[in-house]
Protein backbone atom coordinates (compact mmCIF):
# COMPACT_ATOMS: atom_id res chain seq x y z
CA UNK A 1 0.00 0.00 0.00
CA UNK A 2 2.74 2.02 0.65
CA UNK A 3 4.71 1.54 -2.61
CA UNK A 4 1.28 1.95 -4.65
CA UNK A 5 0.40 5.13 -2.68
CA UNK A 6 4.09 6.62 -3.36
CA UNK A 7 3.99 5.90 -6.87
CA UNK A 8 1.71 8.60 -8.30
CA UNK A 9 4.16 11.15 -7.91
CA UNK A 10 4.56 9.95 -11.39
CA UNK A 11 0.66 9.38 -12.21
CA UNK A 12 -0.58 11.01 -15.17
CA UNK A 13 -3.06 13.28 -12.91
CA UNK A 14 -0.35 14.17 -11.10
CA UNK A 15 1.32 15.65 -14.23
CA UNK A 16 -1.49 17.14 -15.67
CA UNK A 17 -1.61 20.00 -12.68
CA UNK A 18 1.77 20.83 -13.91
CA UNK A 19 1.18 20.83 -18.06
CA UNK A 20 -0.68 24.60 -17.82
CA UNK A 21 2.78 26.25 -15.64
CA UNK A 22 5.00 24.22 -17.93
CA UNK A 23 3.56 24.38 -21.48
CA UNK A 24 3.50 28.15 -20.42
CA UNK A 25 6.95 28.33 -19.34
CA UNK A 26 8.36 26.08 -22.49
CA UNK A 27 5.73 27.07 -24.88
CA UNK A 28 5.07 23.79 -25.21
CA UNK A 29 2.04 22.23 -27.02
CA UNK A 30 -0.04 19.78 -25.44
CA UNK A 31 1.30 17.10 -28.14
CA UNK A 32 4.86 17.47 -27.40
CA UNK A 33 4.46 17.78 -23.51
CA UNK A 34 1.97 14.28 -23.80
CA UNK A 35 4.61 12.93 -25.60
CA UNK A 36 6.53 11.91 -22.25
CA UNK A 37 3.87 9.94 -20.95
CA UNK A 38 3.75 8.01 -24.51
CA UNK A 39 7.79 7.11 -24.20
CA UNK A 40 7.98 6.28 -20.59
CA UNK A 41 5.15 4.12 -21.28
CA UNK A 42 6.99 2.06 -23.89
CA UNK A 43 10.33 1.69 -22.30
CA UNK A 44 8.40 0.53 -19.46
CA UNK A 45 6.89 -1.97 -21.74
CA UNK A 46 10.51 -3.14 -22.94
CA UNK A 47 11.66 -3.92 -19.57
CA UNK A 48 8.17 -5.63 -18.24
CA UNK A 49 9.02 -9.29 -19.32
CA UNK A 50 12.22 -9.24 -17.52
CA UNK A 51 10.53 -7.46 -14.58
CA UNK A 52 7.98 -10.28 -14.26
CA UNK A 53 10.40 -13.04 -14.08
CA UNK A 54 12.19 -10.93 -11.26
CA UNK A 55 8.73 -10.90 -9.36
CA UNK A 56 8.60 -14.89 -9.48
CA UNK A 57 12.26 -15.77 -8.25
CA UNK A 58 12.82 -12.81 -5.98
CA UNK A 59 9.79 -11.48 -4.60
CA UNK A 60 8.59 -7.74 -5.26
CA UNK A 61 9.94 -6.42 -2.55
CA UNK A 62 13.43 -5.04 -4.43
CA UNK A 63 11.25 -4.32 -7.16
CA UNK A 64 9.17 -1.78 -5.20
CA UNK A 65 12.30 -0.29 -3.46
CA UNK A 66 14.44 0.40 -6.72
CA UNK A 67 11.49 1.78 -8.32
CA UNK A 68 10.79 4.15 -5.43
CA UNK A 69 13.94 5.64 -5.43
CA UNK A 70 13.60 5.85 -9.60
CA UNK A 71 10.90 7.76 -9.90
CA UNK A 72 11.83 10.07 -6.20
CA UNK A 73 14.99 10.85 -8.24
CA UNK A 74 13.39 11.29 -11.55
CA UNK A 75 10.57 13.68 -10.25
CA UNK A 76 13.75 15.36 -8.37
CA UNK A 77 15.36 16.05 -12.06
CA UNK A 78 12.19 17.32 -13.40
CA UNK A 79 12.73 20.41 -10.98
CA UNK A 80 15.66 21.45 -12.65
CA UNK A 81 14.02 20.94 -16.34
CA UNK A 82 15.12 23.65 -19.25
CA UNK A 83 14.38 22.09 -22.15
CA UNK A 84 12.11 19.53 -23.79
CA UNK A 85 14.98 16.86 -24.12
CA UNK A 86 15.78 17.42 -20.30
CA UNK A 87 11.81 16.79 -19.53
CA UNK A 88 11.40 13.72 -21.27
CA UNK A 89 14.49 11.98 -20.05
CA UNK A 90 13.74 12.61 -16.38
CA UNK A 91 10.20 11.97 -16.60
CA UNK A 92 10.48 8.89 -18.69
CA UNK A 93 12.90 7.72 -15.77
CA UNK A 94 9.99 7.67 -13.64
CA UNK A 95 7.11 6.79 -15.97
CA UNK A 96 9.33 3.39 -16.69
CA UNK A 97 9.31 2.63 -13.27
CA UNK A 98 5.66 3.45 -12.54
CA UNK A 99 4.18 1.28 -15.63
CA UNK A 100 5.84 -2.19 -15.28
CA UNK A 101 7.70 -2.87 -11.88
CA UNK A 102 5.13 -1.45 -9.75
CA UNK A 103 2.34 -3.03 -11.45
CA UNK A 104 3.40 -6.45 -11.66
CA UNK A 105 5.20 -6.64 -8.09
CA UNK A 106 2.49 -5.16 -6.37
CA UNK A 107 -0.03 -7.51 -8.03
CA UNK A 108 1.91 -10.61 -7.19
CA UNK A 109 2.35 -9.77 -4.06
CA UNK A 110 -1.45 -9.21 -3.08
CA UNK A 111 -2.49 -12.48 -5.19
CA UNK A 112 0.52 -14.48 -3.58
CA UNK A 113 -0.83 -13.89 0.02
CA UNK A 114 -4.70 -13.99 -0.21
CA UNK A 115 -6.64 -16.54 -2.49
CA UNK A 116 -9.96 -16.45 -0.45
CA UNK A 117 -10.78 -12.53 -0.46
CA UNK A 118 -8.68 -11.75 -3.04
CA UNK A 119 -10.79 -9.26 -4.60
CA UNK A 120 -11.43 -7.47 -0.96
CA UNK A 121 -7.42 -7.43 -0.50
CA UNK A 122 -6.60 -6.26 -3.78
CA UNK A 123 -9.26 -3.01 -2.98
CA UNK A 124 -7.21 -2.25 -0.15
CA UNK A 125 -3.98 -1.78 -2.82
CA UNK A 126 -6.40 -0.20 -4.91
CA UNK A 127 -7.39 2.07 -2.08
CA UNK A 128 -4.22 3.52 -1.55
CA UNK A 129 -3.61 4.10 -5.28
CA UNK A 130 -5.87 6.07 -5.19
CA UNK A 131 -5.37 8.05 -2.18
CA UNK A 132 -2.00 8.45 -3.63
CA UNK A 133 -3.93 9.97 -6.71
CA UNK A 134 -5.91 12.42 -4.60
CA UNK A 135 -3.10 13.41 -2.63
CA UNK A 136 -0.55 14.31 -5.39
CA UNK A 137 -2.32 16.44 -7.62
CA UNK A 138 -3.92 18.90 -4.33
CA UNK A 139 -0.14 18.87 -2.82
CA UNK A 140 1.64 20.13 -6.43
CA UNK A 141 -1.56 22.80 -6.85
CA UNK A 142 -0.64 23.83 -2.70
CA UNK A 143 3.29 24.51 -4.11
CA UNK A 144 3.02 25.31 -7.16
CA UNK A 145 0.14 28.12 -6.01
CA UNK A 146 3.01 29.02 -2.58
CA UNK A 147 6.35 29.22 -4.72
CA UNK A 148 6.49 27.29 -8.48
CA UNK A 149 6.27 24.19 -9.98
CA UNK A 150 10.10 23.61 -9.58
CA UNK A 151 9.37 23.42 -5.95
CA UNK A 152 6.10 21.12 -6.72
CA UNK A 153 8.43 18.66 -8.36
CA UNK A 154 10.98 18.84 -5.35
CA UNK A 155 8.57 18.24 -2.63
CA UNK A 156 6.49 15.28 -4.63
CA UNK A 157 9.69 13.86 -5.16
CA UNK A 158 10.98 14.01 -1.75
CA UNK A 159 7.31 11.89 -0.33
CA UNK A 160 8.02 9.22 -2.83
CA UNK A 161 11.37 8.56 -1.38
CA UNK A 162 9.82 8.65 2.34
CA UNK A 163 7.06 6.76 2.03
CA UNK A 164 7.83 3.94 -1.04
CA UNK A 165 11.82 3.17 -0.17
CA UNK A 166 11.91 2.51 3.81
CA UNK A 167 8.52 0.30 4.37
CA UNK A 168 9.44 -1.72 1.48
CA UNK A 169 13.10 -1.91 2.01
CA UNK A 170 12.19 -3.45 5.86
CA UNK A 171 8.95 -5.13 6.18
CA UNK A 172 8.61 -6.32 2.48
CA UNK A 173 7.29 -10.16 2.50
CA UNK A 174 6.49 -11.65 -0.90
CA UNK A 175 5.04 -15.14 -0.15
CA UNK A 176 3.75 -16.16 2.76
CA UNK A 177 6.03 -19.27 2.49
CA UNK A 178 8.71 -17.45 3.37
CA UNK A 179 7.42 -17.04 6.58
CA UNK A 180 5.83 -21.00 7.14
CA UNK A 181 2.51 -19.20 5.74
CA UNK A 182 -0.24 -20.61 3.97
CA UNK A 183 -2.15 -18.20 1.47
CA UNK A 184 -5.20 -17.38 2.67
CA UNK A 185 -7.96 -19.67 1.57
CA UNK A 186 -11.66 -20.65 1.65
CA UNK A 187 -11.94 -23.09 5.16
CA UNK A 188 -13.38 -26.58 4.25
CA UNK A 189 -13.91 -29.64 6.29
CA UNK A 190 -11.26 -32.03 6.67
CA UNK A 191 -10.54 -35.00 4.03
CA UNK A 192 -8.28 -38.13 4.44
CA UNK A 193 -7.64 -37.58 1.06
CA UNK A 194 -3.57 -37.58 0.51
CA UNK A 195 -4.29 -35.35 -2.03
CA UNK A 196 -5.85 -32.75 -0.07
CA UNK A 197 -3.07 -33.05 2.69
CA UNK A 198 -0.09 -32.63 0.33
CA UNK A 199 -1.47 -29.93 -1.38
CA UNK A 200 -3.22 -27.39 0.91
CA UNK A 201 -3.46 -24.44 -1.78
CA UNK A 202 -6.58 -24.70 -3.33
CA UNK A 203 -5.34 -23.03 -6.64
CA UNK A 204 -4.22 -24.21 -9.59
CA UNK A 205 -1.55 -22.51 -11.27
CA UNK A 206 -1.54 -22.03 -15.44
CA UNK A 207 2.29 -21.73 -16.87
CA UNK A 208 2.62 -18.98 -19.14
CA UNK A 209 2.45 -21.28 -22.25
CA UNK A 210 -0.47 -22.83 -21.16
CA UNK A 211 -2.11 -19.28 -20.00
CA UNK A 212 -0.77 -18.53 -23.67
CA UNK A 213 -3.40 -21.02 -24.88
CA UNK A 214 -6.67 -20.07 -23.64
CA UNK A 215 -9.67 -17.93 -24.98
CA UNK A 216 -9.39 -15.78 -21.65
CA UNK A 217 -6.19 -14.75 -21.92
CA UNK A 218 -6.53 -12.97 -25.21
CA UNK A 219 -10.15 -11.52 -23.95
CA UNK A 220 -7.99 -9.66 -21.14
CA UNK A 221 -5.63 -8.69 -23.16
CA UNK A 222 -7.82 -6.79 -25.86
CA UNK A 223 -9.65 -5.87 -22.67
CA UNK A 224 -6.53 -4.10 -21.72
CA UNK A 225 -5.91 -2.30 -25.01
CA UNK A 226 -9.00 -0.56 -25.22
CA UNK A 227 -9.90 0.49 -21.56
CA UNK A 228 -6.30 1.64 -20.62
CA UNK A 229 -6.21 4.48 -23.75
CA UNK A 230 -9.52 6.09 -21.38
CA UNK A 231 -7.87 5.66 -18.18
CA UNK A 232 -4.48 7.31 -18.91
CA UNK A 233 -5.94 10.05 -21.66
CA UNK A 234 -8.30 10.92 -19.68
CA UNK A 235 -6.58 11.30 -16.43
CA UNK A 236 -4.09 13.37 -18.07
CA UNK A 237 -5.87 15.82 -19.80
CA UNK A 238 -8.64 16.07 -17.47
CA UNK A 239 -7.51 19.29 -15.89
CA UNK A 240 -6.84 21.07 -19.23
CA UNK A 241 -10.00 20.20 -20.23
CA UNK A 242 -11.74 21.43 -17.61
CA UNK A 243 -9.57 25.00 -17.37
CA UNK A 244 -10.44 25.14 -21.72
CA UNK A 245 -14.32 25.02 -20.49
CA UNK A 246 -13.33 27.78 -18.55
CA UNK A 247 -12.97 26.51 -14.58
CA UNK A 248 -10.51 27.70 -12.31
CA UNK A 249 -6.97 25.85 -11.65
CA UNK A 250 -7.81 25.23 -8.03
CA UNK A 251 -11.50 23.89 -9.36
CA UNK A 252 -9.76 21.93 -12.07
CA UNK A 253 -7.23 20.32 -9.08
CA UNK A 254 -10.33 20.23 -6.74
CA UNK A 255 -11.86 17.79 -9.07
CA UNK A 256 -9.33 15.04 -10.00
CA UNK A 257 -8.88 14.73 -6.66
CA UNK A 258 -12.23 13.83 -6.59
CA UNK A 259 -12.33 11.55 -9.15
CA UNK A 260 -8.88 10.01 -7.00
CA UNK A 261 -11.33 10.06 -4.07
CA UNK A 262 -14.39 8.57 -5.38
CA UNK A 263 -11.68 5.98 -7.07
CA UNK A 264 -10.71 5.16 -3.92
CA UNK A 265 -14.00 4.16 -2.40
CA UNK A 266 -15.14 2.36 -5.35
CA UNK A 267 -12.28 -0.06 -5.28
CA UNK A 268 -13.66 -1.05 -1.70
CA UNK A 269 -16.76 -1.76 -3.23
CA UNK A 270 -15.69 -3.44 -6.16
CA UNK A 271 -14.01 -5.72 -3.84
CA UNK A 272 -17.34 -6.60 -2.11
CA UNK A 273 -18.47 -6.93 -5.63
CA UNK A 274 -16.20 -9.51 -7.23
CA UNK A 275 -17.04 -11.62 -4.51
CA UNK A 276 -21.25 -11.84 -4.93
CA UNK A 277 -21.04 -11.51 -9.17
CA UNK A 278 -17.26 -12.44 -10.50
CA UNK A 279 -14.32 -10.01 -11.03
CA UNK A 280 -15.38 -10.19 -15.03
CA UNK A 281 -18.71 -9.00 -14.55
CA UNK A 282 -17.66 -6.49 -12.06
CA UNK A 283 -15.26 -5.74 -14.61
CA UNK A 284 -17.53 -5.26 -17.49
CA UNK A 285 -19.60 -2.55 -14.63
CA UNK A 286 -16.81 -0.52 -14.36
CA UNK A 287 -15.72 -0.35 -18.05
CA UNK A 288 -18.83 1.01 -19.12
CA UNK A 289 -18.97 3.58 -15.84
CA UNK A 290 -15.38 4.79 -17.63
CA UNK A 291 -17.35 5.09 -20.67
CA UNK A 292 -20.60 7.06 -19.01
CA UNK A 293 -17.75 9.57 -17.52
CA UNK A 294 -15.87 10.30 -20.65
CA UNK A 295 -19.41 11.23 -22.25
CA UNK A 296 -20.29 13.10 -19.24
CA UNK A 297 -17.06 15.64 -19.54
CA UNK A 298 -18.16 15.70 -23.25
CA UNK A 299 -21.22 18.16 -21.88
CA UNK A 300 -18.97 20.12 -19.19
CA UNK A 301 -20.14 23.93 -18.37
CA UNK A 302 -20.05 24.30 -15.11
CA UNK A 303 -18.74 23.12 -11.26
CA UNK A 304 -21.96 20.46 -11.00
CA UNK A 305 -21.11 18.96 -14.09
CA UNK A 306 -17.44 19.07 -13.66
CA UNK A 307 -17.73 16.94 -10.36
CA UNK A 308 -20.03 14.65 -11.75
CA UNK A 309 -17.89 13.60 -14.45
CA UNK A 310 -15.12 13.01 -12.09
CA UNK A 311 -17.61 10.98 -9.83
CA UNK A 312 -18.82 8.66 -12.61
CA UNK A 313 -15.02 8.59 -14.56
CA UNK A 314 -13.26 7.64 -11.01
CA UNK A 315 -16.36 5.25 -9.65
CA UNK A 316 -15.25 3.25 -12.95
CA UNK A 317 -11.56 4.39 -12.18
CA UNK A 318 -11.70 2.29 -8.60
CA UNK A 319 -13.20 -0.80 -10.24
CA UNK A 320 -10.56 -1.11 -12.76
CA UNK A 321 -8.00 -1.23 -10.64
CA UNK A 322 -8.98 -3.50 -8.26
CA UNK A 323 -10.67 -6.10 -10.42
CA UNK A 324 -8.29 -6.15 -13.62
CA UNK A 325 -5.01 -7.59 -11.42
CA UNK A 326 -7.71 -9.81 -9.83
CA UNK A 327 -9.11 -11.29 -13.19
CA UNK A 328 -6.04 -12.26 -13.89
CA UNK A 329 -4.77 -13.92 -10.74
CA UNK A 330 -8.18 -16.13 -10.60
CA UNK A 331 -8.02 -17.17 -13.86
CA UNK A 332 -4.20 -18.14 -14.62
CA UNK A 333 -3.08 -18.69 -10.48
CA UNK A 334 -0.29 -17.20 -8.54
CA UNK A 335 2.90 -19.09 -9.39
CA UNK A 336 3.81 -17.72 -12.51
CA UNK A 337 1.82 -14.69 -12.78
CA UNK A 338 4.51 -12.16 -12.42
CA UNK A 339 5.89 -13.85 -15.89
CA UNK A 340 2.08 -14.07 -17.41
CA UNK A 341 1.77 -10.46 -16.57
CA UNK A 342 5.10 -9.34 -17.45
CA UNK A 343 4.17 -10.96 -21.46
CA UNK A 344 0.52 -8.50 -21.07
CA UNK A 345 1.66 -5.83 -19.53
CA UNK A 346 3.56 -4.31 -22.75
CA UNK A 347 -0.11 -4.15 -24.32
CA UNK A 348 -1.23 -2.34 -21.34
CA UNK A 349 1.33 -0.15 -21.38
CA UNK A 350 1.19 0.43 -25.16
CA UNK A 351 -2.29 1.77 -24.56
CA UNK A 352 -2.28 3.74 -21.82
CA UNK A 353 0.90 5.56 -23.58
CA UNK A 354 -1.27 5.75 -27.25
CA UNK A 355 -4.19 7.32 -24.78
CA UNK A 356 -2.81 10.96 -23.67
CA UNK A 357 -1.33 10.93 -27.37
CA UNK A 358 -4.63 11.10 -29.02
CA UNK A 359 -5.93 13.39 -26.73
CA UNK A 360 -3.19 15.68 -27.06
CA UNK A 361 -3.09 15.42 -30.93
CA UNK A 362 -6.71 15.54 -31.28
CA UNK A 363 -6.71 18.47 -29.30
CA UNK A 364 -3.67 20.19 -31.55
CA UNK A 365 -5.89 19.92 -34.59
CA UNK A 366 -9.31 20.42 -33.34
CA UNK A 367 -8.77 22.99 -30.12
CA UNK A 368 -10.56 21.24 -28.32
CA UNK A 369 -11.73 17.33 -26.34
CA UNK A 370 -14.34 16.37 -28.19
CA UNK A 371 -13.63 14.37 -30.49
CA UNK A 372 -11.19 12.03 -28.10
CA UNK A 373 -13.54 11.66 -25.52
CA UNK A 374 -16.34 10.84 -27.97
CA UNK A 375 -13.22 8.16 -28.94
CA UNK A 376 -12.32 7.54 -25.11
CA UNK A 377 -16.78 7.04 -24.79
CA UNK A 378 -16.46 3.95 -27.54
CA UNK A 379 -13.24 2.53 -26.25
CA UNK A 380 -14.77 2.06 -23.06
CA UNK A 381 -17.84 0.42 -24.73
CA UNK A 382 -15.90 -1.77 -26.33
CA UNK A 383 -14.13 -2.75 -23.31
CA UNK A 384 -17.02 -3.59 -21.54
CA UNK A 385 -18.18 -5.97 -24.08
CA UNK A 386 -15.00 -7.91 -23.94
CA UNK A 387 -15.01 -8.40 -20.08
CA UNK A 388 -18.66 -10.01 -20.46
CA UNK A 389 -17.92 -12.08 -23.49
CA UNK A 390 -14.78 -13.56 -21.46
CA UNK A 391 -14.97 -16.80 -20.13
CA UNK A 392 -13.24 -17.24 -16.11
CA UNK A 393 -10.77 -19.83 -16.49
CA UNK A 394 -11.10 -22.63 -14.04
CA UNK A 395 -8.19 -22.08 -11.55
CA UNK A 396 -9.86 -22.82 -8.33
CA UNK A 397 -10.10 -26.54 -7.55
CA UNK A 398 -13.44 -26.73 -5.80
CA UNK A 399 -13.08 -28.30 -2.82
Amino acid sequence: MCANFAKQGSSVATLSIFAIPMSTTFDWSMAEFSGAVTLGGLVGALISPKVGVIADRQGGGQILVVGSLVIGFSLILLSQTQSLIWFYVAYCLGRMAFVGPFQIAVTTAVANWFIHLRGRAMSFAALAHSLGLAAFPIIAFAVIELWDWRTGWLIIGALVLFVGVLPNLILMVQRPEDVGLQPKTVKWKHSNSSDERDNPDPERSLTRGEALRTRTFWLLVAFSAFIYPVQAGVSLHQAPHLIDRGISMGLAATAVSVFSLMSAVAGLVFGQLEARFGALRSLAGAALLMSIGAGIMLIVYDVSTAFLAACVFGTGIGGLLTLLPVAWANSFGRQNLGAIRGITLPVQIIAQAAGPLISGNLFDVTGDYHASLTLFAFFGICASILALVAVRQSALITR
